[in-house]
Parts: structure tokens; C-alpha cells; sequence
């Protein structure tokens, strides 16, 4: 393992800078300098949280998740607090007229009374341990939002010091009290599974908890050996968080996520890069951090829509500031220029996604950087690419009319779906098969029964059902022999899927305990080989399935209403794909009720099955 961000770190042996990202607020030309609309925006989001009740969170509230599963009633007044405290800071910094501070000072009390801060979820000390019904006060847990919430409190005090101190001096006393015992103190005494060890698979919370515990420290009041063995640490996990990522630079949790991997990693590096004088300047130029950068540009299909895989969304959310910066850092003008285009197109809202709700840095990224980003227009010329992240197992490819994306790869990645070897095919920006992506996350979701859940299933992707049984999960099950075709004319995937099945008691073999290799992926009794091809030119997706199974029924996820009849499945007026080589078997509705799913889905989705009756299937679609 390369430590490059270790090794960075340890060879800067001055002084670390003062980190001021931003202008506090009584640096009033700053504030005043922003645009008349961009002022009213801050304000009157400002003016709805004045006099507000911050919520109260009972002990029950918090029991609530181990007693029903249901974490969202408890996230929902937990985030509403943050949410305000945000608003009115933000708020306060932009008009400093004072009509704000009383409820700031009432949210800073009330996230300082706080029990713990973790969520009821993350409420235990080991990874995928079972969790406590109630925290332990006197050993905080660091998950992403305790984190994010010491992140939030260091950077109110640090904007609004001057205002806070003429009321009580108190108060920023008590927030870096409150940051020591809640944050630094278990973060240089405690190992937490997200700051990495040896081989052990990190995700996006290594990046996301290291951002917003450099935030704390370095937007805090904490002396300079403090802040010098947190600047270790934290390079030492974004070297943990990194080795898990090949040099293509693929999110394996999908797009969503990579605001949370990618992103944050950006940030962590920048206020290193920033503390150390610009010694974390050459990573920004590595092959493997440039690749992390532009991956949400390439998983972009149209507007809106993200391919997604995993627990990620289609609607993974706009791109702007954050992307921006990545793209400035890296020396990307494409990715500067998408994430400008998107920007605009969201209106250069405050917050891109719902996390810079809670976010007061991240606010304060889209308010100070706002002007550059709308003024940005430099159009860089990248005709549609075909795209492997062998890392993953992870084909894109696109022409002027279809957008498709195809899955190899294996059922282990983080927020895993059991979806080895399906596809997604876009045409004109819109969803012609789809993924479903995830439903509001419960206990169940990341418990030992998550496959129980329908939207994990590979059923329920556009995949087949092999004698009867779905894929499993984990990295023994996964695709083989994939071959990608890259070219002008014809872009495709090929693989075997059989591997990606249970299917050892179909055949009566059974691997032996020690071998790491499935004897059906080799076994011309156990095969199923699909083929993803885009002809560019003809402006058609044809699909072929081959096998030597006897039982298989073909499963495809539609957006739009399906027609089926023989050998023609109309996917509204979007699309048509003819096929041979299988029968018509049901069309079933699949209800959109979720809250989550419906931020993604207009209306409900579709399932389409096909008996397969050939040993060889084909779709065309136009």
C-alpha cells in the first residue's frame, strides 16, 4: 500500500497554517459584496427559523430504532436541528444585524445537550457490531455525524466568535469544551473502523468523518500539537480510504456516494494541502485522485439522471461547487465545465444535495464560490467515450441517442445489490430499463436479512432467474471471462454469469472449503454468457443471452408502461425491443411508495418476464 498522503504529511515539519477558508462575519465586505439576490436567498432562508423550537429528542426517540427499525422518525428531528442552526448562521454572517444570534445561541445549547451524537445506527464501537439501545455519555462514537456535527459547531463558532463572545464568552468556551470531550479526545485515543488498519475495506465514511474532523480542528481553538497529530492521523486514513480504489478512480458505492467519497476527499486534501503550505499539491495531480474527480462527470446519462448501481439513486443529486473545485484542483476544465452547466441548471441554489443542508462549510463553498462557478463557460470539446473501470467491472458507453451501462464485476462492493451483470439503458436522457436503486434505509438494510429486501434482489434488476434462484452475495459470486469491445462502430460487454448463482445444488457440486474458485463458472453444464452490445452508427442495443440451462426466466425493469406481446415488448412511446428466443410470462407493477424512491421515480416502475425457450436470446432495441 502506497502511503502518499502519509508521506506528505511526515515531510512537512514546520508549523501548520492558520486555516481561514472563509471570511468570518464581521469581515463585512465579503458578506456585502455578494449578489443583492444571493443576500435575500440567505436571509430569508434565515428568517424561517426565526423564533423556531428546535425539536425535542427524547431517550425513547432514540430507542426507537433497535425497538420498530425505523431510523428515519429519530434522523428527521435530529437533522432539523442542524438544518436551522445552519440557516440562522448563515443567515446572522450575511446581514449581521443581530436578529439571529438568540436562536443561534439556542441551537449551539441544544446540539451541546445533546446525550451523543451519533445516530441510534451507528451507536456501537466495532463495525457491523450490534447496537446499544441507548449511547454511553462517557464514550462518544465518531460516526458521520457526530463528526459532521463538530464540523458544524467549530465552524459557527469560528464565523460568529466576535458576536458570541460580546453575549457570553461562555459560549464558544463551551463549544470547544464540548469538541475536545465529543470529538478530538476520542478521535486520538480510540481506533473507529473507518480511520483504517491494514487491509480493511474502507468507504465513503473514512473520507466524509476525516473531512469534518480536520474541520473542527482546524477551523477550532486547539493548540498546535493537537492539531499536528490530528493532520497525521487524517492523512494516514485518506491513505487507507484510497487503496481501495483503483487507479481508474471508480466509486463503487455509485454516484450518490461519490459526494460523499470523492468530495470529501477533496476537501480533506485541500485543508491539508492548505495547513501544510501546499504539500498535498502534487496528489491532486496523481492519476488515480484525477480519475476519482472526473467519475461523476461520466456517470452522468442526462439533466437529471445518474447511472446508478448499488444503494445509489438515477437522481444522484446536482452537481456544482464541490465538483467544480475538484475539476479547478486537478487541472479538469470538462469536469469544471459540467459541474458550471449543472449548477446553473439547479439554479446555483445554497445546497446541491441534502447534506449541505447540515453543512455549514459546505454552504459556505456554494455562497463564496457561487459567482465563479455561474460565470464559468469554457466549453471543452469530449466526444462520447466508451469507458471500462476494470476496477469495478463497470462499462459506459453512449452515442447521440442511447446511453448504456453495463455491470460485470462482483456482488461485494459497499451498498451492494446483488446486480452482477445487469444493464441500464437510457434513450434521449430518459429511462428505458432501469435500476431501482434503494428504499429509506431501515434496521434491516445493513443487517445479515438486507437481501430480503426486494430491491437488493437481482430479480428485481434486468437479469435473469436461473433454475429458479437469484444471485448471492459477497465476492465468490461473480462474473467471468468479461470481454469489452471499444470502437467507432460497436461497443459492448460481454461475460459469464453463472458464477454470479447458487447454482451447486442444481448440479450436485459442492466446492470444497478452501477453494477460491467456483467449479460452475467452468463448467459447460453450468453456463450463462450475456452479451451488452451498442451499435452506434444503427443507433440499437441488442442484448444475447446464451446458455445451457433449462430453466430461466429473464427479468427486465421498465420506467415507462411495457406492452408485451410476442416477440415485441413497447416500452411506452420511448422505445421497442423485439425479441426471439423466449415467450411472454407476466408484466407485474411495482409499487413506488417508498419517500426515497419517490424522490427518484415520478410514478411506479415495471416488471417485465420472459420464459426464455432457446438456448439463445436476443433483444434489439430502437
Amino acid at each position: 500500500m502506497e502511503m502518499q498522503c502519509k508521506k506528505a504529511a511526515e515531510g512537512f515539519t514546520k508549523a501548520l497554517k492558520k486555516f481561514a477558508p472563509f471570511p468570518k462575519a464581521s469581515e463585512r465586505e465579503a458578506y456585502e459584496a455578494l449578489s443583492p439576490a444571493l443576500r435575500e436567498c440567505i436571509i430569508k432562508e434565515g428568517d424561517a427559523f426565526l423564533g423556531c423550537e428546535y425539536p425535542a429528542i427524547r431517550a425513547t426517540d432514540f430507542m426507537s430504532f433497535m425497538r420498530t427499525g425505523d431510523r428515519v422518525s429519530f434522523e428527521n428531528l435530529y437533522f432539523a436541528r442542524r438544518h436551522a442552526l445552519c440557516g440562522l448562521a448563515a443567515a446572522e454572517c450575511t446581514e449581521r444585524q443581530g436578529r439571529f444570534l438568540d436562536d443561534i445561541i439556542n441551537g449551539i445549547f441544544t446540539l451541546c445537550e445533546e446525550s451523543a451524537w451519533q445516530l441510534p445506527p451507528h451507536n456501537t464501537y466495532r463495525r457491523d457490531a450490534p447496537q446499544f439501545l441507548l449511547p454511553d455519555i462517557t464514550r462518544p462514537v465518531l460516526d458521520l455525524f457526530a463528526c459532521e456535527t463538530g464540523a458544524l459547531l467549530a465552524c459557527t463558532a469560528y464565523l460568529l466568535g466576535e458576536q458570541l463572545d460580546a453575549v457570553s464568552p461562555f459560549i464558544t468556551t463551551g463549544i470547544h469544551k464540548k469538541l475536545k470531550e465529543r470529538i478530538i479526545t476520542p478521535y486520538l485515543n480510540e481506533h473507529f473502523w473507518w480511520m483504517g488498519k491494514g487491509a480493511e475495506p474502507m468507504c465513503n465514511w473514512t473520507a466524509w468523518c476525516t473531512q469534518n474532523v480536520l474541520l473542527t480542528v482546524f477551523l477550532g481553538d486547539f493548540s498546535e500539537a493537537v492539531r499536528k497529530q490530528v493532520f497525521l492521523k487524517a492523512a494516514e486514513s485518506l491513505d487507507y480510504f484510497l487503496k481501495d480504489y483503483g487507479t481508474d478512480g471508480c466509486c463503487d458505492e455509485g454516484a450518490q456516494y461519490y459526494r460523499h467519497a470523492g468530495l470529501c476527499l477533496c476537501n480533506a486534501l485541500e485543508i491539508l494541502n492548505i495547513v501544510s503550505d501546499g504539500a498535498f499539491t502534487p496528489l491532486f495531480e496523481t492519476e488515480k485522485i484525477k480519475n476519482i474527480a472526473a467519475y461523476i462527470m461520466h456517470m452522468h446519462v442526462a439533466d437529471k439522471y445518474y447511472f446508478n448501481f448499488s444503494d445509489c439513486s438515477p437522481v444522484a443529486g446536482r452537481a456544482g461547487v464541490q465538483e467544480y473545485l475538484f475539476g479547478k484542483y486537478t487541472g479538469q476544465p470538462a469536469l469544471m465545465q459540467f459541474a458550471a452547466d449543472d449548477f446553473r441548471a439547479a439554479d446555483g441554489g445554497l445546497y446541491a444535495d441534502e447534506v449541505n443542508r447540515i453543512s455549514l462549510y459546505h454552504r459556505l463553498q456554494n455562497i463564496f464560490y457561487q459567482k465563479e462557478v455561474l460565470c464559468y463557460d469554457k466549453p471543452v470539446s469530449v466526444p462520447p467515450q466508451d469507458i471500462f473501470y476494470e476496477s469495478v467491472g463497470l462499462f459506459l458507453t453512449r452515442n447521440d441517442l442511447f446511453t448504456l451501462a453495463v455491470k460485470a464485476g462482483d456482488n461485494a462492493d459497499n451498498h451492494n445489490h446483488n446486480d452482477t451483470g445487469s444493464f441500464t439503458l437510457y434513450k434521449n436522457g430518459q429511462p428505458v430499463f432501469a435500476d431501482i436503486g434503494v428504499e429509506s434505509y431501515t434496521k434491516k438494510t445493513f443487517s445479515q436479512d438486507r437481501y430480503e429486501i426486494w430491491t437488493m434482489q437481482s430479480g428485481y434488476h434486468n437479469l435473469p432467474t436461473l433454475m429458479g434462484l437469484d444471485e448471492k452475495d459477497g465476492s465468490a459470486y461473480h462474473a467471468a471471462d468479461v470481454a469489452v469491445l471499444c470502437g467507432d462502430d460497436v461497443a459492448s460487454l460481454s461475460m459469464e454469469l453463472a458464477g454470479a448463482y447458487p447454482l451447486q445444488s442444481c448440479a450436485g457440486l459442492h466446492a470444497p472449503a478452501h477453494s477460491h474458485t467456483r467449479p460452475e463458472t467452468a463448467n459447460p453444464a453450468l453456463s450463462y454468457r450475456r452479451s451488452v452490445a451498442l451499435h452506434k452508427k444503427d443507433n440499437r442495443v441488442v442484448v444475447t443471452d446464451t446458455t445451457s440451462l433449462s430453466d430461466v426466466v429473464l427479468n427486465f425493469i421498465t420506467y415507462e408502461k411495457p406492452v408485451l406481446e410476442e416477440g415485441l415488448l413497447k416500452i411506452g412511446s420511448l422505445a421497442t425491443a423485439s425479441f426471439s428466443g423466449a415467450s411472454p410470462l407476466a408484466v407485474e407493477v411495482l409499487p413506488i411508495t417508498d419517500a426515497r424512491l419517490k424522490k427518484a421515480w415520478d410514478h411506479d416502475l415495471y416488471r417485465v418476464r420472459l420464459t426464455m425457450t432457446d438456448s439463445v436470446f436476443v433483444m434489439e432495441v430502437v
